[in-house]
C-alpha cells in the first residue's frame, strides 16, 4: 500500500500544481450553487401561490429540492469525469514516462489503484461542494440526513464506477483530448442506455436498462440502500480497473 500511496500522493499534487482542479472546482461551484437556488427559487414561488390561493403546499420542500439536485449532479459528472481521467495515462504515454512505469518496480496494480484513488479523491471534493448548499437546508429547515447520505453513497459508487472507465479508455491512446472525448461517449452511452426499457419491454431492452448507471441510482437517489444497485457499481468499478490492468500488462510487454 506504500507504493499506492506513493501514486496517489504524485497525481493528487499533478492536479493542484496545474489548473485543472481549481478550474473544475470552480466551475462544480457555480453549477451547483445555480442548480440550488434555481430549485430554491421555484419552490418558493409554488409555495407563495399555493398560500395565495388558500392551499397548502403538499411538497416537502427540503426533500424535493435535495432530491433533484442530486438527479442533476451525475448529468454534471458526465462532463466533469472526462476531464479528470483524460490526463491519467494518456500524459505518461505523451510524455513518455509510461516506460519508467512499466519497467519500476512498482506493480501494474498498484500504479492503477492509485491513480483511480487520486481521480476519486478529486471527485469526492466536488461532491463536497454540493454539501454547502445542502448546509443551507439544515440551517433553515429540518431535512431527513440518512436519505441525503445514502443519495451521497450512490453518487460517490457512480462516479468511481465511471472513473474507473475512463481510466481504462486513458491507457489506450497518447493524446489527452481522444481519450476525454472517448470517455464522455462512453460514459454518456452507459448513462443513456436505461432509456430504452421505458418504451421496449424486450429481453435485450431490459438488459440494456439494467447495465445503465442511471438506472441503479434511482432508489439512492430516493434514499432507499438497495445491495444489487451497490453491487453493479463495484462490478463496474472492477471491471474497468481489470481491463485497465490488462492494458497497462500490454504496455509492459511492448516496452
Amino acid at each position: 500500500m506504500r507504493n499506492v500511496g506513493l501514486i496517489w500522493r504524485k497525481e493528487m499534487r499533478s492536479y493542484f500544481v496545474s489548473p485543472i482542479a481549481y478550474i473544475l472546482l470552480l466551475m462544480c461551484a457555480l453549477i451547483f450553487g445555480f442548480f440550488f437556488w434555481s430549485l430554491l427559487q421555484a419552490y418558493l414561488q409554488f409555495s407563495m401561490e399555493a398560500q395565495m390561493r388558500g392551499e397548502m403546499f403538499p411538497m416537502n420542500m427540503p426533500e424535493e429540492i435535495t432530491r433533484r439536485l442530486f438527479g442533476n449532479v451525475p448529468v454534471t459528472g458526465l462532463f466533469i469525469i472526462p476531464l479528470i481521467t483524460m490526463r491519467l495515462f494518456a500524459e505518461e504515454k505523451r510524455t513518455g514516462t509510461i516506460e519508467l512505469l512499466t519497467t519500476s518496480p512498482i506493480r501494474d496494480g498498484e500504479v492503477i489503484l492509485g491513480k483511480w484513488l487520486a481521480a476519486t479523491t478529486l471527485y469526492c471534493c466536488l461532491l463536497l461542494l454540493s454539501a454547502v448548499n445542502i448546509a443551507f437546508l439544515f440551517i433553515y429547515s429540518h431535512p431527513d440526513w440518512k436519505p441525503i447520505l445514502v443519495s451521497y453513497l450512490g453518487l460517490l459508487l457512480q462516479g468511481a464506477a465511471l472513473l474507473a472507465i475512463g481510466t481504462f479508455i486513458s491507457t489506450l491512446t497518447k493524446n489527452q483530448i481522444i481519450a476525454g472525448a472517448a470517455t464522455f461517449g462512453v460514459c454518456l452511452l452507459i448513462f443513456v442506455c436505461g432509456w430504452i426499457g421505458e418504451y421496449n419491454s424486450d429481453t435485450w431492452a431490459r438488459v440494456l436498462a439494467y447495465l445503465s448507471v442511471s438506472t441503479h441510482m434511482e432508489s439512492f437517489a430516493k434514499g432507499t440502500l438497495d445491495s444489487k444497485d451497490a453491487i453493479y457499481y463495484v462490478t463496474l468499478i472492477l471491471v474497468g480497473l481489470f481491463l485497465t490492468a490488462r492494458s497497462m500488462e500490454s504496455l509492459r510487454w511492448r516496452s
